[in-house]
């Protein structure tokens, strides 16, 4: 099956870690030969409630057994995404009234870019730099790592980069940006958090000038940071939310969401202003609602921040530089980029997944899915710090 991996399946990097699956459960994963492995990647923050959650399983059986695609988004009436929109909104602040259901996180990025063009009249749009919004060509063109985007232009024209945290670089929003795109805790860049009044601020300014603010939530999005959405930390709320990864349970999904006013625009002149064909799919909604319905019926957003004090009162070690982040979306950082690769490869071995991020290459990733035991916490953590202790520091 390897042989086979590399030869037929197109591949992002040079070398794929290349575990072969076999199956996968809560909070493990099992290889063709039986290794046990303890997960803490979640598949990039996706698997919210870990791998085949039992409510969302049976959800989606249910769902299967009544219908699966019938028609391309926003025509028919398809229970599950109604529901899951519903129950959606009514977590959100008032002026987040209606949600776009899309099929991945860079999907929704390219309808709120399309949303904030058309209701502004404006083209600009101003980014961070070091963020990560997607690969697709709206969302490359707001990735704020030049090298990242070499070989892919020409990219949308009007792109300014301020840095992120940076209060004076808030004067480049100007009465020409159609939105200010940020991403509530930079994830490729370390998990960074803002600082604070920081995006607060970056609100006002916005509102100052007539421009509009678009948070990513794709990946604090869904109990990750022990709230719903990271915004809720830091005194905010966006004009667009985009969503996505760990939304779905394991299934592909995305979404973007604004006031009613704002989503009109994309209904006429011309109509049909943004489409997706599988956005809101039955199948893919009903292990989203369960997700969102065990997230709260479990009270498990609120074990959140004990478990983030659990790893970080473990993970103490002369290579440990610090740790980033809030909830149990946390970044390890190391003394160097050595230490990290190592880690990463090394831990493995003694069945614990770890992942690097994509532009602090000092760190490696920590975000289990949120209901991971304390006791499964505890056993990664010993893992770790097992392996750095193994690890020459050079």
């Amino acid at each position: 099956m390897k042989e086979r991996f590399l030869k037929y399946q197109a591949k992002t990097t040079p070398n794929p870690l290349c575990i072969e699956i076999k199956k996968a459960k809560g909070s493990y994963i099992w290889d063709r030969y039986g290794k046990k492995y303890l997960d803490f990647v979640a598949g990039v923050s996706a698997t919210t409630l870990g791998h085949r959650h039992p409510i969302i399983i049976k959800e989606i059986k249910k769902q299967l057994n009544k219908y699966m695609h019938v028609m391309v988004y926003g025509e028919f009436i398809q229970k599950p995404a109604v529901q899951l929109s519903e129950s959606i909104i009514n977590k959100l602040p008032q002026k987040l009234e209606v949600i776009y259901l899309t099929n991945s996180g860079t999907e929704a990025i390219e309808g709120a870019m399309k949303l904030a063009k058309k209701s502004t009249g404006r083209s600009e749009f101003i980014a961070a730099k070091n963020s990560y919004h997607g690969s697709t060509h709206g969302a490359l063109s707001l990735l704020g790592v030049t090298t990242q985007k070499e070989g892919y232009g020409p990219l949308l024209p009007n792109v300014k980069f301020i840095r992120f945290n940076n209060f004076d670089d808030l004067n480049k929003i100007t009465n020409k940006t159609a939105a200010v795109v940020l991403e509530t805790i930079q994830g490729g860049a370390g998990f960074i958090l803002p600082k604070k009044d920081y995006l607060f601020l970056v609100k006002k300014k916005c509102e100052s000038v007539g421009s509009l603010l678009i948070l990513d939530e794709i990946q604090p999005g869904f109990g990750r940071t022990g709230k719903l959405f990271g915004f809720e930390h830091f005194n905010v709320t966006p004009d667009i939310l985009v969503m996505g990864k760990g939304m779905g349970g394991g299934l592909p999904i995305g979404a973007f969401c604004s006031s009613r006013k704002l989503m009109k625009v994309i209904q006429e002149k011309p109509k049909l202003g943004h489409i997706t064909t599988f956005g809101g799919n039955p199948i893919v909604a009903s292990s989203a609602l369960a997700t969102l319905k065990v997230l709260y019926k479990k009270n498990i957003m609120s074990e959140i921040s004990e478990k983030e004090l659990l790893f970080r009162q473990r993970l103490k070690h002369p290579h440990i530089k610090k740790i980033n982040g809030i909830g149990l979306m946390l970044a390890i950082v190391l003394k160097n980029r050595s230490i990290a690769n190592k880690l990463v490869e090394e831990v493995m071995k003694d069945g614990l997944i770890l992942f690097w991020l994509l532009w602090e290459k000092k760190a490696v990733r920590i975000s289990p899915p949120l209901n991971i035991t304390l006791k499964e916490i505890n056993k990664g953590c010993d893992i770790i710090i097992k392996n750095l202790s193994r690890i020459n520091d050079n």
